[in-house]
């Protein structure tokens, strides 16, 4: 497990900033690790372990120097993964990350969540709340009405534009939802 260089560390920050704005630097620089026998709250840090980034306390990172690279299977919340084209896929793992710092927000009604969590994606009749201010391709966290959160996905339409859609127009691609444990079950 190693830390990011400057290249993956641009590209991760980047797909982040597009789902929590400047939101970002209470991932990065306010958020105070309680784990561990220290005394003193350390920080939360990235790290890539088998072109996998995971976040992850430092008293953990310190801990697990004693562990075999090759031994190491895990560690921390794994928020993405780097494909070997040089993209960053942020996987369903990073959502309460993701939901704590959300910029724009999606509630759906209660008719249209299994919809969702069966893969698809947001229809305007589904939705049941909108925050303001989205443009096209900004990243936006799907909650229930009930504010649990149920995925993540990017705009399809800007805020504006849904107001004059008709019911069947896509909202929001879904990219991950809560829904894929049990639809990747065999893969897992």
């Amino acid at each position: 497990m190693r830390p990011l260089d400057e290249k993956e560390t641009t590209i991760v920050f980047e797909k982040l900033h597009k789902f929590v704005g400047n939101n970002i630097k209470n991932i990065v620089l306010e958020s105070e690790s309680h784990e561990g026998p220290d005394p003193n709250p350390g920080r939360y840090c990235f790290r890539l372990q088998k072109n996998r980034v995971y976040y992850v306390s430092e008293s953990l990172v310190k801990r697990a120097t004693n562990i075999k690279r090759e031994k190491l299977v895990s560690l921390g919340t794994q928020i993405g993964k780097l494909t070997k084209s040089g993209k960053f896929h942020l996987t369903i793992q990073c959502l309460n990350l993701l939901a704590a710092n959300a910029k724009h927000k999606v509630w759906l009604k209660p008719t249209s969540e299994m919809s969702f969590l069966y893969g698809n994606s947001v229809l305007k009749g589904g939705v049941g709340r909108i925050t303001e201010n989205i443009q096209v391709n900004d990243g936006v966290v799907v909650y229930s009405m009930t504010d649990v959160p149920l995925g993540f996905g990017v705009a399809a339409k800007s805020t504006v534009d849904c107001r004059k859609m008709d019911p069947n127009g896509i909202v929001v691609h879904r990219h991950s939802d809560i829904g894929e444990y049990l639809r990747m079950e065999d893969d897992l």
